[in-house]
């Protein structure tokens, strides 16, 4: 069985957020983690290494520091990592990265593709499926539980209060949830095997059937109308009333502001 996970270096929002003239995210200058959608992706894929033997190869699309991601699921357990960086793929958006990471796959033999239901750096959930569009294979999202018989994925997809079980034949696109399981340390010797393993790049050129008029910034039908960090709150109106006027005055802010 071959697997293919894509993940996605992502910023931490905790160390803040910072944006390029344009309005698109300046990743470069933003600490970094793996997308945990996509890391929950890459610990079902590698369970189904431990049992089946399965070939996991882990692909990413970004700035050519995000080799560290690929290097980390090396490290958990994944056998190989690839990485599609260039120029002409600055800024996409959903649509223009679904058709770059297609074109990567389509250099790639595979049973099985897992990506995260979605980035938090966008929450969009759309990239997935749009992937499996492009590559014309059945697509099941949000991913709770995920298991293999014979030549199908069978998966319990999140709905509301109860889940859904489907089943397709592989190849297959699965997009998994961040609950779907806990995924492991990297390990003292996976570590050192990962920093000393060669990581394949593609650019523009190793991309099949992909026109230059669906990529980057040129080839995104969405664009960023503003953008801009997070507005700090003002203190707010602070009074002291007794319990009792406190009570009238409250409800009156509820009833002024149609809350109630």
């Amino acid at each position: 069985m071959k697997i293919v996970v894509c993940i996605k270096q992502v910023p931490d929002t905790k160390g803040g957020v910072k944006f390029n003239p344009d309005g698109t995210l300046d990743r470069s200058a933003m600490m970094a983690i793996m997308n945990p959608d996509d890391k929950a992706g890459l610990e079902a894929a590698l369970r189904l290494k431990d049992q089946y033997g399965a070939e996991v190869t882990v692909l990413t699309m970004g700035l050519p520091k995000a080799e560290e991601v690929l290097r980390e699921a090396l490290a958990m357990g994944a056998d190989k990592g690839i990485l599609v960086t260039d120029r002409v793929l600055g800024g996409a958006d959903t649509w223009a990265t679904s058709q770059t990471i297609a074109g990567a796959l389509r250099n790639l033999e595979y049973d099985l593709i897992i990506t995260g239901r979605q980035a938090i750096d966008g929450d969009t959930a759309q990239v997935g499926p749009q992937i499996s569009e492009h590559l014309d294979i059945p697509v099941i999202s949000y991913a709770q539980n995920l298991k293999v018989e014979g030549d199908s994925v069978i998966v319990e997809r999140q709905y509301d209060d109860r889940y859904h079980v489907l089943k397709a034949k592989m190849p297959c696109l699965v997009t998994a949830l961040a609950e779907l399981n806990e995924p492991r340390y990297m390990t003292p010797g996976g570590i050192f095997d990962a920093y000393d393993a060669e990581i394949t790049v593609w650019g523009r050129k190793d991309l099949k059937d992909v026109e230059d008029s669906n990529l980057g910034l040129k080839g995104s039908p969405t664009q960023i109308a503003k953008a801009s960090d997070k507005v700090r709150k003002g203190a707010g109106e602070k009074v002291a009333l007794d319990p009792a006027e406190s009570v009238d005055y409250i409800m009156d802010k509820l009833l002024t502001k149609h809350v109630i």
